[in-house]
C-alpha cells in the first residue's frame, strides 16, 4: 500500500495553524469564567481583537466550550454574533473561523476611519476640555513609552486609543461606534505591529503635530495634519500588510 507524503511546506503551515488555535486556547484560558456562558462572547472578542487568534484561525467550538464548562450552544450563539460584528466568519460544513480581509478591503476601512475621524474632529475641539486635553497628552505619551520599549503590538493598541482620545469630545457617540466597529476589523492584523520602528517613529511624529494641534483648538490644523498622516497610513499598510490578507 502506498503511503502520501505530505510536503514540508504543507506540512509546516499544518504546525503553525496547531500552534495558533493552541495559543488562542491558552489566551482564553487567562481570565476565563467557569460556568458562565455570559463571559464567553466577551473573552472571544477580547482575545480577537487583541490580535490572539490571527486571521483565518479555525475557532475550536468544542474546546472553548470545555474550557468555560458550558455547552457548545452559548459557544455558537456568541460566534454567531461575532459573525454579525464582521470578526468572524462562518462557512457551511467549514466551522468558524477568525475573519479575514483582502488588501483592498483592508485599505477600504482605512478610508472609512479617516472619513469618519475627519468628521468628529472639528466638533472635538470646539467641546474638548483640559480632561480631554490630558487624556490626549496621556495616550500620547503612552505611544513614545511603546515606542522606546520596541513594543510593537503595545504601539499597535496605544495608536488606537490616541485616535479615540481625539474623537471622544465631539460627543458624537454614534459616529464613535462606527468608527471603533471599522477600527476592529482590522485589529486581528495588528497593522501598526507590521510596520517597522523607523516607520513608527514618523506616524508618531505626525500625532506630535495633532495633538500640538488639538490642545490649541486649531480645527482645520487639526484635520489638515489628521488627513496627510491618514494618507501615510494607508500607504504603509499597503506596502506591509500580512500576505494572508
Amino acid at each position: 500500500m502506498s503511503v502520501r507524503r505530505r510536503l514540508p511546506d504543507d506540512s509546516a503551515r499544518r504546525s503553525a495553524a496547531e500552534a495558533d488555535v493552541t495559543a488562542f486556547v491558552a489566551e482564553l484560558a487567562r481570565s476565563r469564567r467557569t460556568g458562565a456562558p455570559e463571559a464567553v462572547l466577551g473573552e472571544l472578542r477580547r482575545v480577537i481583537l487583541a490580535g490572539d487568534a490571527p486571521p483565518g484561525l479555525a475557532i475550536p467550538c468544542d474546546e472553548v466550550a470545555a474550557l468555560f464548562e458550558v455547552s457548545v450552544i452559548p459557544v455558537r450563539e456568541a460566534l454567531k454574533t461575532l459573525v454579525g460584528e464582521g470578526l468572524v466568519e462562518h462557512r457551511r460544513r467549514g466551522g468558524y473561523t477568525v475573519a479575514c480581509l483582502t488588501p483592498a478591503e483592508l485599505d477600504e476601512l482605512y478610508v472609512v476611519r479617516g472619513v469618519l475621524e475627519q468628521a468628529a474632529l472639528a466638533a472635538a475641539v470646539a467641546q474638548a476640555d483640559g480632561e480631554d486635553h490630558a487624556r490626549a497628552r496621556e495616550a500620547h505619551d503612552a505611544l513614545a513609552a511603546a515606542i522606546e520599549d520596541g513594543d510593537a503590538r503595545r504601539y499597535n493598541r496605544e495608536s488606537r486609543r490616541f485616535h479615540l482620545a481625539l474623537v471622544a469630545p465631539a460627543g458624537m457617540h454614534r459616529l464613535q461606534a462606527m468608527l471603533e466597529s471599522a477600527w476592529n476589523l482590522t485589529e486581528p492584523y495588528q497593522p501598526m505591529a507590521q510596520v517597522p520602528p523607523h516607520v513608527r517613529r514618523a506616524l508618531h511624529e505626525e500625532h506630535a503635530r495633532m495633538l500640538e494641534a488639538f490642545v490649541e483648538r486649531d480645527a482645520a490644523t487639526l484635520r489638515e495634519q489628521a488627513a496627510r498622516h491618514h494618507e501615510h497610513l494607508r500607504a504603509t499598510i499597503s506596502t506591509h500588510a500580512p500576505e494572508s490578507t
